[in-house]
């Protein structure tokens, strides 16, 4: 099957952002070129500080480091190849690429969802049981954590690709997209696509409102127990740890949750929009996340500093 599928569709062609009058193509992939380039020299900064400086070997910061490794690798999925279609108007992906981009589009926001669960995690024991947590939330058991959630985070693409895989295509090749996704690419096939719809969304439910579940508990909990505290600086050193988080959450979580919602209230609104939505979600956190750290937290800046001063 799969290869008559080659045999009728042998690439995809990926829009990017529909409306886009090609004046401002150049405009537009050097955006997405700073994008990426911010990106990935923030994102490599932690890394390196995470590296060379003994003092972040801590669980907060091995929590951040598998963070930063996730966004570099999602940027490096997605951008590249929507900056080439504006750049030298190539907007073509092979068949088989296209499957491999969307495992690991799909594949790395899971690994993101659970590192940000570890995130919330971190921040519960802290503050809740904060006796327990040097013993609870060690070294090991954080990279135990870790290695838990890069393993098991591909199940759930990979039975993606094997069901949409030998679908038949054999109808229009162009996705309003700027990346190969499920939906993206399912909606092409010449087939029913409920059968693989329904199992795609219980999938990404799972992914996403469980972490987020914990997310909301966890956060919950904290406030309860900053109130308990009497002291006013109490209170605000303990929700300034908090604060980081809370950022880096809202922007992952917020604007998918308004897609999600939208889909499943029949609100609809046009392709540009929701290419741009889903890009804003896609491409702000990566970039953002770094900067977030090295401006709140304490010890990254100070070992920015040291960098800097050396």
């Amino acid at each position: 099957m799969a290869q008559r599928n080659q045999s009728i569709v042998t690439e995809f062609i990926l829009t990017g952002f529909p409306g886009l009058h090609q004046e401002y193509y150049g405009l537009v992939s050097a955006a997405l070129f700073l994008v990426y380039l911010v990106t990935m020299i923030a994102n490599a900064t932690v890394i390196f500080l995470f590296a060379t400086d003994c003092s972040l070997h801590k669980p907060m910061y091995y929590i951040i480091l598998n963070l930063s490794v996730c966004d570099v690798l999602f940027s490096t999925t997605t951008l590249p190849k929507i900056i080439t279609k504006y750049w030298f108007q190539s907007g073509s992906i092979s068949f088989t690429a296209c499957f491999v981009q969307m495992y690991f589009v799909h594949y790395l926001g899971s690994v993101n969802s659970f590192i940000l669960f570890q995130m919330a995690l971190d921040r519960y024991l802290a503050i809740c049981h904060p006796l327990r947590y040097p013993h609870l939330l060690t070294t090991s058991n954080i990279l135990i954590l870790s290695i838990t959630a890069w393993t098991t985070a591909k199940a759930g693409p990979l039975m993606l690709v094997i069901r949409a895989y030998p679908l038949p295509y054999c109808a229009s090749n162009i996705i309003t997209h700027c990346y190969c996704d499920h939906i993206g690419i399912t909606t092409l096939a010449c087939t029913d696509r409920a059968p693989h719809a329904v199992p795609a969304f219980v999938a990404a439910m799972l992914t996403l409102l469980g972490p987020l579940a914990f997310i909301i508990f966890s956060y919950c909990s904290i406030i309860i127990a900053v109130h308990k505290i009497a002291n006013v600086q109490g209170h605000l050193k303990s929700l300034s740890t908090c604060s980081t988080q809370l950022i880096i959450i809202s922007l992952y979580y917020l604007p998918r949750c308004f897609v999600y919602l939208a889909s499943t209230l029949g609100i609809t609104f046009s392709a540009d929009v929701r290419v741009v939505i889903i890009m804003l979600y896609s491409l702000a956190p990566p970039m953002m996340n770094p900067l977030i750290y090295c401006l709140r937290a304490k010890d990254m800046r100070e070992s920015l500093l040291k960098l800097f001063c050396r």
